[in-house]
C-alpha cells in the first residue's frame, strides 16, 4: 500500500509540473522555488508545536489548491505559481516519506516516523 501512495504522490508531483508548464514563467523558476516551502521549518526554532503548525500550513495541499484556483479565478499567474509550487513541493516530499507533522517532533508524521523502516 505504501508504494501505491508514493506512486499517487509522484503523479501529483508530475501534475504540478504540467500545471507549471501552462504558466508563462521560465523553467528555472520551478527549480529555484520548489524547495522554498521548507523555510516553514523555521518554526521548529520556537518549539515542536509551532514548528509543526508552520510546516503543516506550508505543506497542506488543500491550501495550495485554494491558492492556485484563486489565482486562476483572478487571472494572476504569480498567485497560480505559488499554488503550483506549494502543491508540487508537498507531493515531492510525500513521495520521499515526509508527511504532515505531529507536535511530538519533526520526525513524527502522518506517514509514519521518518527514518523508521
Amino acid at each position: 500500500m505504501k508504494n501505491i501512495l508514493k506512486l499517487e504522490e509522484l503523479a501529483m508531483f508530475l501534475f504540478s509540473i504540467y500545471l507549471f508548464s501552462q504558466l508563462h514563467f521560465a523553467w528555472w523558476w520551478y527549480l529555484a522555488l520548489i524547495l522554498l516551502p521548507d523555510i516553514s521549518m523555521i518554526g521548529y526554532l520556537v518549539n515542536n508545536k509551532i514548528g509543526a503548525a508552520c510546516y503543516n500550513i506550508a505543506h497542506h495541499k488543500g491550501i495550495a489548491l485554494v491558492i492556485y484556483v484563486g489565482g486562476f479565478y483572478v487571472h494572476n499567474e504569480t498567485i497560480q505559481l505559488i499554488g503550483v509550487i506549494l502543491f508540487g513541493h508537498s507531493s515531492m516530499d510525500r513521495t520521499m516519506g515526509y508527511g504532515l507533522k505531529y507536535n511530538e517532533g519533526f520526525k513524527f508524521t502522518h506517514l509514519g516516523e521518518i527514518g523508521n523502516k
